[in-house]
């Protein structure tokens, strides 16, 4: 990817509780210039008369709003003269109305403060019979799109929903050939051999004559046909041998083979016959779906049980020696929410998936759950319905991160 891609126009403001503070008596806008702190740390919203330090408190507990109020000149306002309420607008539409009591010297908030901390914040007070007003951005994990860059990004995006889950356990084998399908062709009388009509690797079909013979006794020529249609994989006799040697030819039907697996005893535990299996070549070129057509009831002296399932090979891509890989299927269950694997970014030592909102991304950490080679599961964080980005979701992990990514509160 170009570094052009890279540069990507970004909505990703101060810390969260971090940046400027507001008037008295109304609704004013954010400013950009770096924000007062108040004593516990927190982003200080200023009046002409009551202040207000916000903060989000979360060592060891789910994360909680904190208010504390002060005068103008620092003193401490008590919490119990103060009433109320906080609004948090997300992207995406979501509000959180959060109203207040008092505990200890502060406000505290009665709803939890969930992630990403990363919202337009409306703030309502009344103290005295006065109305207090602020109103500021606290964004993290966010970029905006011009569509120009959107597009030479490649950014590609799907609708969060319903998935159906193939949990599975990963085993190796080797493709060989079926039994039933290997014909070791002998003479019917003695005698010499006298024309060979097939090479080891020739197809051939059922009734394609494969030798001529000369009968010792009758001192009569007879013909050896194929018994089935299929390829020569071993011919060890040659012209002028005698019939006496065994096996003459033998011909495979490879148009389907086995794989034959190897089970530990902690594979064994969660497999049983009949299960889907699906088998891929060891470079990701070919997969087929079997099941499980047979499973040994005892160990070798290795402790490792054989299993086996048996794949249609119309192409011949499946050659007898190949080592394969079987991811066996022990449970496909639909859950109602799952992001492809390959959206998944970290962010802040947490998963997370970038949500789309028109041209703005933005993180959503999430609760991952089953999954399997293409999906995970979803079990907290997103919504469903939610587009979020698939493919080169890392150029805004690169952004947000080259911005400055904090969570101070």
């Amino acid at each position: 990817m170009k570094s052009y891609l890279l540069v990507l126009a970004l909505l990703f403001h101060a810390p969260l509780f971090a940046a400027g503070g507001h008037g008295h008596g109304h609704d004013d806008h954010a400013e950009h210039e770096a924000a007062p702190e108040g004593p516990h740390g927190g982003r200080l919203l200023e009046s002409d008369i009551l202040n207000l330090e916000i903060t989000i408190f979360e060592s060891g507990i789910p994360p909680e709003m904190r208010i504390f109020p002060y005068l103008k000149d620092g003193t401490a306002v008590d919490p119990d003269n103060v009433i109320m309420t906080v609004n948090l607008n997300r992207t995406g539409g979501q509000q959180d109305l959060i109203d207040f009591s008092s505990e200890a010297d502060y406000l505290l908030g009665d709803a939890e403060i969930v992630e990403p901390h990363s919202f337009e914040v409306e703030v309502n007070a009344n103290y005295q019979g006065n109305d207090y007003h602020w109103h500021f951005e606290s964004y993290e994990g966010r970029a905006e799109i011009p569509p120009r860059l959107l597009a030479l990004s490649e950014v590609e995006t799907e609708t969060a929903g319903s998935k159906t889950i193939s949990v599975t356990n990963t085993v190796y084998g080797i493709v060989s050939k079926a039994e039933d399908k290997v014909f070791h062709v002998h003479a019917p009388y003695p005698g010499i051999v006298q024309a060979v009509d097939v090479q080891t690797g020739d197809k051939v079909k059922k009734g394609q004559r494969l030798l001529t013979v000369l009968n010792q006794q009758t001192l009569q020529t007879y013909l050896i046909t194929s018994p089935a249609s299929g390829e020569v994989t071993l011919r060890p006799v040659k012209r002028g041998d005698h019939t006496d040697i065994g096996t003459l030819v033998e011909v495979s039907d490879l148009s389907s083979v086995w794989v034959e697996m190897s089970m530990f005893p902690q594979d064994i535990e969660a497999i049983s016959k009949g299960m889907p299996v699906i088998i891929s070549d060891l470079h990701g070129e070919h997969s087929v779906e079997s099941k499980l057509d047979y499973l040994s009831p005892q160990m070798t002296g290795g402790h490792i049980a054989r299993a086996r399932a048996t794949i249609a090979n119309p192409d011949g891509d499946w050659r007898p020696g190949m080592h394969v890989m079987a991811e066996v299927v022990i449970e496909r269950v639909e859950v109602p929410l799952a992001v492809k694997r390959s959206a998944l970014q970290s962010f802040r030592d947490m998963p997370v998936v970038f949500g789309r909102f028109g041209n703005v991304f933005e993180v959503r950490m999430v609760q991952l759950g089953r999954q399997d080679k293409d999906y995970v599961e979803v079990t907290g964080g997103l919504e469903p319905g939610t587009d979020y980005v698939t493919n080169n979701s890392y150029l805004l992990k690169a952004e947000v991160l080259k911005d400055g990514a904090s969570h101070d509160h």
